[in-house]
């Protein structure tokens, strides 16, 4: 395993820890997130490369997408959230199913 795979699979466990540690705001949530998604974008792009599979690039290109689908939804929820009660704590979430 060379230094860029290292830092790459780092990166994708520093998101979970992330996730696991910030359940009280969603806005770092979100972030924790993205930085799963990143990485695993970085991941399969390298990894793709290295092994001269050009058909992983498609599903990377995919993983990004549905990254920036789940982060404009996520930001959707946020300022819906903060309009109707101002916060972001995701204790609140509950409150908009009415």
């Amino acid at each position: 395993m060379n230094i860029l795979s290292a830092v790459l699979f780092s990166l994708f466990f520093l998101g979970i820890i992330g996730v696991v540690i910030n359940r009280l705001h969603l806005l770092s949530l979100l972030l924790c997130l993205e930085l799963l998604l990143v990485s695993l974008f970085l991941n399969i792009s390298t990894w793709s490369q290295i092994h001269d599979e050009l058909i992983y690039l498609n599903f990377s290109i995919l993983l990004l997408t549905f990254s920036a689908c789940e982060a404009s939804a996520g930001l959707a929820l946020m300022v819906s959230l903060s309009r109707s009660h101002n916060t972001d704590l995701l204790a609140n979430i509950n409150l908009l199913q009415t």
